[in-house]
């Protein structure tokens, strides 16, 4: 939240009763999550390769999302497939943030954060699993997925995970690539795709 104090040149950015309200709205979100009433824990963020939204239950990270992917959109598939009580609440994600922020100034090749896998079942929570395991600043084929998840024959499937994976950059589904060395798809777009594995590649 902007404090008028802060910036001398940005006090007119937000009036005083939009500045009591966000503060209201915080205290009233850090209430209902001490008293157990939010399910789902959610804030955005800036990086390299865009707005991020974060959000969180009480088991861990749930989600993370590029803008691209419209956040009204995943808010709203949040609501539907695990609990209609969202609030914004960004301490709830603090250690995300520091995180990613670590991540993309190549301090950091590994997340250690909890995450929640409910949005995951069947062999695409298979996949994406193994997609933890390819080791910072390598790259796997869809091919090679497939035979490493003990089915040689799901290359589709496997694509089919790495485009719907639910935690994108903390499971890092950029690091699998067409057998040609070519990027494939990306649910962030194919610059954010080559980003990151620049960023991987310049850091490792």
């Amino acid at each position: 939240m902007l404090n008028a104090d802060e910036d001398g040149g940005l006090r007119t950015a937000l009036s005083p009763n939009a500045i009591e309200l966000a503060a209201l709205h915080e205290r009233l979100a850090a209430k209902a999550d001490a008293d157990g009433l939010v399910d789902v824990a959610y804030r955005t963020v800036d990086t390299p390769v865009g707005a991020l939204l974060l959000a969180a239950t009480p088991r861990g990270l749930v989600r993370v999302a590029f803008e691209r992917e419209g956040f009204d959109a995943v808010l709203t598939a949040l609501a539907e497939r695990l609990s209609p009580r969202i609030v914004v609440s960004p301490g709830r994600l603090d250690v995300a943030v520091a995180e990613l922020d670590e991540y993309f100034a190549g301090r950091r090749t590994a997340f250690d954060l909890p995450l929640d896998q409910s949005l995951s079942s069947g062999f695409r929570a298979t996949v994406r699993e193994h997609l933890r395991a390819i080791a910072y600043g390598s790259t796997e084929s869809y091919a090679e997925v497939a035979a490493l998840v003990g089915n040689p024959r799901a290359v589709r499937a496997v694509g089919s995970a790495c485009a719907t994976n639910p935690l994108p950059v903390i499971v890092p589904c950029h690091r699998v690539v067409r057998a040609d060395g070519s990027l494939g798809g990306y649910v962030g777009g194919l610059d954010a795709k080559e980003s990151l594995l620049r960023l991987e590649r310049g850091a490792a």
